[in-house]
């Protein structure tokens, strides 16, 4: 037998050692499984991720490449064969809903972004969208969904939450945090929070740097911490730790800070706390993967998030080597007497307790009969684009795309825009080659798509349209700027689909 065929047996040096013969539980290969949660490369599982299903492993992290949206059933199937190797499974998933999703990430999200509910401001709207969210999961035989974002984005310059979060009033987003949280779990889902303990004032993105928040504790629990005590009081089953340095909490990330999980647990938490990813920078280029997980179960982190192994920065490895180099540091911790046993058992029983939470049968079977255009299209909102319709009579449209990179939180999306105007001759054109046409004449109405009304660059690429066609409207997919636009402007609060068919209704009201 080979170290592999258990993920992991001991080593023969380390089988052999008198520490191991004596002391080390025999259970303790099942132990370390039970507290990773890795990601894997395909639409059915590979032979790697069985064994270890078999031998306890916590579960899984499904991403977009695990999804072949023209095969209906396969996601379902794909949770039955995991379920299959360990019934006590915990699969997992990004679907909040708007920007950022993994079951329609081809085409779009059908439920609107938290931005857009925030903007809306209907409790009821968003307990709803909870549980569409919910029933997604649920149907795909996922049962933990991470989400809602808890974050409350005071920074406009915000790089990763932005239209993630449901606004920048602590109050709103602490109401609308526990309604997601309500309707979710109503489905027997369990929600995470996320990310603890607030990244909506950080100016980097934990994916590619390390993030820090420059305020106090006392700002933090003034505007930051109440969404994660609503989320508490709403009987939240998981919460996602940040990889963000408060530096009154010192200066290792919240993940890997004993000191944060402290303050989650003095704030009544009592269900299971799972890493961000540890391939995101702050882990990956500082201490790696390996010791990040011991460091973050010493911290008090209950589940650990290895990430997603087609990341440009896991280049060079696969996704067994992703998830065994976290197994590795767990079991050489473990030998060595860093990491005691008792906190793999403690965690361990959380996670199994969030397993057989979301086995039983859900309170709610029933679909919310909700207009989700409509929705989005009533929380969107519009600066100077006056009464006539835009694509009144239209039979072509020209859609410039001024925006610039995508949020790694949500990946590389499709132009959803384009697919909502699909009853037009849509001309779309990058921002770096638009001038010579519009400057001929443009077909029809002008459109001009942008994410970040705080960026130079994108701004620039508006001016320059409107020079050459001064009746273009602007579709902001990114935050709402805080005063009235004198450009014809459609605030969608997001990008998804959803969102881009809420803004061509608006275009032809």
């Amino acid at each position: 037998m080979t170290s592999s065929d258990l993920h992991h047996a001991p080593s023969p040096a380390e089988a052999n050692s008198p520490t191991v013969q004596s002391e080390l539980p025999t259970e303790l290969p099942r132990l370390i499984n039970s507290v990773i949660l890795p990601g894997f490369v395909g639409t059915t599982a590979p032979q790697w991720l069985v064994t270890a299903l078999k031998n306890g492993l916590a579960g899984v992290v499904y991403f977009s490449h695990n999804i072949d949206p023209d095969a209906p059933g396969q996601v379902a199937a794909l949770s039955a064969e995991i379920r299959a190797a360990n019934p006590d499974v915990v699969i997992g998933v990004d679907e909040e809903g708007g920007n950022v999703t993994r079951l329609q990430a081809r085409d779009g999200s059908s439920i609107p972004g938290a931005a857009a509910l925030g903007a809306l401001d209907e409790l009821t709207t968003t307990e709803a969208a909870g549980r569409a969210i919910g029933r997604l999961c649920r149907d795909a035989g996922i049962n933990l969904t991470i989400a809602p974002v808890a974050d409350v984005n005071t920074n406009p310059l915000n790089p990763v939450i932005g239209v993630r979060a449901f606004g920048s009033d602590t109050a709103l987003v602490s109401a609308h945090t526990a309604a997601a949280i309500t309707g979710i779990q109503d489905l027997r889902v369990a929600a995470c929070a996320k990310h603890f303990p607030g990244h909506g004032d950080t100016v980097a993105d934990s994916h590619m740097d390390v993030a820090r928040v420059e305020l106090t504790m006392d700002q933090m629990r003034q505007h930051h911490l109440p969404p994660f005590k609503a989320a508490v009081d709403a009987g939240v089953a998981a919460m996602m730790s940040a990889h963000i340095i408060i530096p009154e909490l010192g200066e290792a990330p919240a993940t890997l800070n004993p000191a944060a999980s402290a303050l989650l647990r003095e704030m009544g938490f009592e269900g299971v706390l799972i890493t961000d990813a540890l391939d995101m920078a702050a882990v990956r280029a500082t201490v790696g993967p390996g010791e990040g997980a011991v460091l973050a179960l010493l911290a008090g982190n209950d589940l650990l998030c290895v990430g997603n192994p087609l990341n440009a920065y896991t280049t060079g490895r696969d996704d067994e080597s992703c998830y065994t180099e976290v197994y590795d540091a767990l079991f050489a911790a473990v030998v060595s007497g860093r990491l005691p046993v008792e906190f793999l058992r403690r965690a361990a029983a959380r996670v199994q307790g969030l397993a057989e939470w979301s086995a039983e049968a859900p309170s709610q079977l029933a679909d919310d009969a909700v207009g989700w255009v409509s929705v989005a299209a009533r929380a969107c909102r519009t600066d100077s684009l006056g009464a006539r319709p835009v694509l009144a009579g239209a039979g072509s449209v020209t859609l410039v795309d001024a925006r610039t990179g995508h949020n790694m939180a949500a990946g590389p999306t499709e132009n959803f825009l384009a697919a909502a105007l699909a009853n037009y001759t849509v001309t779309a054109l990058p921002a770096a080659s638009f001038e010579a046409d519009l400057t001929a004449g443009p077909a029809g109405p002008v459109l001009v798509l942008v994410d970040s009304l705080a960026s130079p660059e994108q701004q620039d690429s508006l001016r320059k349209v409107l020079a050459a066609a001064p009746q273009a409207v602007c579709v902001n997919a990114g935050l709402a700027t805080g005063t009235t636009s004198a450009t014809a402007t459609i605030h969608a609060h997001g990008f998804s689909r959803i969102t881009a068919q809420a803004v061509v209704s608006l275009l032809e009201a």
